[in-house]
């Protein structure tokens, strides 16, 4: 017997502008400006998306310089696919590629929204606080 979950495809590559806007703001995160977006998303080092009968459902990327400092963001599923592992098939693609592709001793961060932290706990991810402490400015 197959299960939902065994329908997603994921895939490499990044959203349109008008998907990525779609999958932040339907998992509840903040909206981006469109023209900030198209700017961003050729920039990304390597994403990952998934699909559901020809419709993307899920997201994540890694941003960074290619050798010292990268930073996993974006990590969201569509509510109603949420609970499906989705969440953990992305993240287990994008440090798959990490571990294949960044140099050794390479920085990896990501800012983690309420229980995600268990999430990326799961892949090697813990807590920086009290040595250091995630900030963020909006330009």
């Amino acid at each position: 017997m197959t299960s939902a979950s065994d329908h997603y495809e994921l895939r490499a590559g990044v959203p349109d502008v008008d998907t990525f806007r779609r999958l932040r703001t339907g998992a509840g995160m903040s909206d981006r400006p469109a023209a900030a977006v198209a700017a961003g998303l050729p920039h990304t080092w390597h994403g990952v998306t998934v699909h559901l009968d020809g419709r993307v459902v899920g997201m994540g990327r890694i941003v960074g310089d290619g050798g010292s400092v990268f930073q996993i963001a974006d990590v969201c599923v569509l509510p109603e696919h949420q609970g499906r592992g989705l969440g953990g098939r992305i993240m287990a693609l994008l440090t798959a590629e990490l571990e294949s592709r960044a140099p050794a001793g390479a920085y990896v961060s990501l800012i983690a929204d309420g229980d995600a932290r268990r999430l990326y706990a799961r892949y090697g991810f813990r807590e920086t606080a009290p040595h250091s402490v995630g900030m963020h400015r909006l330009v």
